[in-house]
């Protein structure tokens, strides 16, 4: 979206970065200089125009948590924005912005990042009902009885899922956490184009930032409670099976006895000239394993 204040860059190739920088009159990051890490690399000051860089969390075509890129670049004139990825906060406020009378760019700025911020307030909302539900079906499946083939199934449904919910929390983070220094950047950095009125919304933005960053934690606490609890349920899926094993295995030691004894063909055991000889072989290995069993269940460990 190319206007006379702001310029929004998506993928753009070297051929749209060049008519850009003829536009504005000032040079435009590449997407090099801006997955830079280093806090010099994503803040500073040339002239009188500000370049700022910042991950920002957003969906991929898989609908699945990622992260990518953004770069700033704000003079007193024009705010030209690069990214890599279709971001829905972008796309709501190209309808904001629509609407703008007469907008300065330092305006459009704190509109995009409050956008962002708008955005990201919106998924750790719906990231927080998730793991909300996760939580009701996790103690939901331990009250099932150990072994249940379904309880196993569901637990690593929710594993799964509490997974993706981990990865969502993360990018957020990282999103909040260059969003709190870019705003203490732009505050602190003097630039004329920026108003007092532009101070009061970075202001107001960076306290927004603060409680955003609070309730993250919040939900990365949640999230390891609750990757607790599942890891406990599955390790007592676990014993339960390793306990069934062994209750077969003693269960199974009579029986194998008795057949063994009988299998050993001496002329001189009597039982081989009775006429029930052959049904009293059968019912002492009946005998022998349901005796343990019915043991074991009036014990409860079975």
């Amino acid at each position: 979206m190319t206007t006379s204040v702001w310029l929004d860059l998506l993928n753009p190739s070297d051929a749209d970065r060049k008519a850009a920088e003829h536009e504005v009159g000032f040079r435009i990051q590449t997407r090099d200089e801006i997955s830079e890490i280093e806090s010099s690399s994503r803040m500073s000051l040339t002239g009188d125009v500000l370049y700022l860089n910042t991950p920002v969390s957003y969906r991929d075509a898989d609908n699945l948590p990622a992260i990518a890129p953004v770069g700033f670049a704000l003079s007193p004139t024009h705010l030209v924005t690069i990214r890599f990825a279709a971001m829905q906060a972008f796309d709501t406020y190209h309808e904001r912005f629509a609407k703008l009378d007469s907008p300065c760019s330092a305006g459009v700025f704190a509109g995009v990042l409050e956008a962002i911020v708008d955005r990201v307030a919106d998924v750790l909302e719906q990231v927080g009902l998730d793991l909300a539900a996760l939580s009701r079906q996790t103690f939901k499946d331990g009250r099932r009885p150990p072994g249940s083939a379904r309880a196993a199934r569901d637990l690593r449904a929710t594993l799964s899922n509490l997974g993706l919910a981990a990865n969502k929390i993360d990018n957020l983070r990282d999103t909040l956490l260059g969003l709190a220094r870019i705003v203490s950047f732009v505050q602190q950095s003097g630039v004329t184009c920026v108003s007092d009125d532009i101070k009061t919304r970075l202001a107001t933005l960076r306290a927004d930032i603060a409680s955003l960053n609070d309730y993250d934690q919040q939900l990365t606490a949640k999230t390891s409670f609750l990757l607790d609890a599942i890891m406990g349920f599955i390790n007592i899926e676990q014993n339960e099976v390793v306990r069934v094993l062994t209750v077969f295995s003693v269960v199974g030691i009579p029986p194998t006895f008795v057949v063994g004894l009988y299998g050993m063909n001496f002329k001189n055991m009597p039982e081989y000239d009775w006429h029930y000889g052959y049904e009293w072989g059968w019912a002492m290995i009946i005998l022998s394993v349901v005796v343990p069993v019915v043991w074991l269940r009036v014990k409860g460990r079975l």
